[in-house]
């Protein structure tokens, strides 16, 4: 796929990015390069084979689900400048 310059000016223009001409041709030659990339990937033939989330068949150990902290409602709601029925009461940002 060819990349003109005129579409890495728009892209950057899109991206809120602000590129000189000389940056501009920098990008045109690393996204020239990115999409023959891209291009070589899709010939490729993938029929059969499965995607996958993660290269390696790797499970995360999990810690057990128990309570490791004490109960400390009390105590930071009698901190809080205002509480209602167990609730924080803040004020109102959005009208």
């Amino acid at each position: 796929m060819a990349l003109e310059h005129a579409e890495v000016l728009r892209a950057a223009h899109l991206a809120r990015i602000d590129l000189s001409e000389n940056d501009a041709a920098h990008y045109h030659d690393d996204l020239g390069r990115i999409l023959e990339m891209v291009d070589q990937l899709q010939a490729l033939d993938t029929e059969g084979v499965a995607p996958l989330a993660h290269p390696l068949d790797a499970t995360q150990r999990l810690r057990a689900d128990e309570v490791t902290e004490s109960d400390q409602r009390e105590h930071f709601q009698r901190c809080a400048p205002q509480v209602e029925n167990g609730l924080y009461l803040v004020p109102r940002v959005v009208e």
